[in-house]
């Protein structure tokens, strides 16, 4: 009986390592065919050589960290594929049969915005993103990578980039944002319909309260901070 279900077992590992070699070869001839046609250094070009780009230097600080709070607590720590997170999120996900979160890092995400951010998304684009990515983090520093994932971004309400962001929104530059505002604007490109500011105010005070709950957790501010943040007037000024 045992060898009957040692052997049943190891067919079951075969398929499996089957399975995954095709998957992963076809995610590997997608990525080939994907930066042949549009090299890598291109793609970030398209968003880099724009006069309004804002440099890694030109952020601030308390943005930087709030993002990374809310969206990959170990983006500056962390070399390659997060598999810690999408092990935590297959489990949630299966737990609650459902999908509640992503195991994606902002590396992946800068990955998808570059190349499939327009176009539907199959198991192959995926396999690919994790390909990219990590020629993402091998041709550029994390810096840039974020100043990238930073000016890429959406902010509702017309905004494109982070300097557009807090100049549209608060009329100061990217970096010259308070705390408040940082976490504000951070919580906004998850869900740009919902919060931007002119429609969902309210919904992106929420999101803000979960980024600096978040900070807090990570110790990037304190209590003080935190509870002084809390009461900032983060209402958009007026045009």
């Amino acid at each position: 009986m045992k060898k009957k279900i040692l052997k049943i077992l190891l067919v079951i590992v075969i398929a499996l390592t089957a399975a995954v070699s095709v998957f992963l070869y076809r995610g590997y001839h997608c990525y080939q065919e994907t930066v042949g046609k549009y090299p890598i250094a291109d793609a970030v070009s398209s968003y880099t050589s724009k006069s309004d780009y804002t440099p890694y230097d030109e952020i601030d600080q308390d943005f930087v960290n709030a993002v990374v709070s809310v969206e990959d607590k170990r983006f500056f720590t962390r070399d390659g594929f997060d598999w810690i997170a999408l092990a935590r999120a297959i489990i949630n996900n299966t737990i609650n049969q459902k999908l509640l979160e992503g195991g994606s890092t902002i590396s992946q995400q800068i990955a998808k915005n570059l190349y499939y951010q327009n176009t539907s998304r199959g198991l192959n684009e995926k396999i690919a993103e994790v390909f990219i990515m990590n020629d993402l983090e091998n041709q550029y520093s994390k810096e840039d990578l974020f100043a990238l994932y930073a000016n890429m971004n959406y902010y509702g309400d017309g905004y494109y980039g982070i300097e557009a962001a807090a100049q549209g929104y608060y009329g100061v530059s990217a970096s010259n944002l308070t705390l408040g505002q940082s976490a504000m604007l951070a919580g906004i490109p998850n869900a740009p319909g919902a919060y931007q500011l002119s429609t969902g105010y309210d919904l992106a005070v929420e999101r803000q309260h979960k980024v600096l709950r978040l900070m807090l957790a990570n110790d990037y501010i304190d209590e003080d901070q935190y509870n002084e943040a809390l009461n900032e007037d983060v209402h958009p000024v007026s045009k």
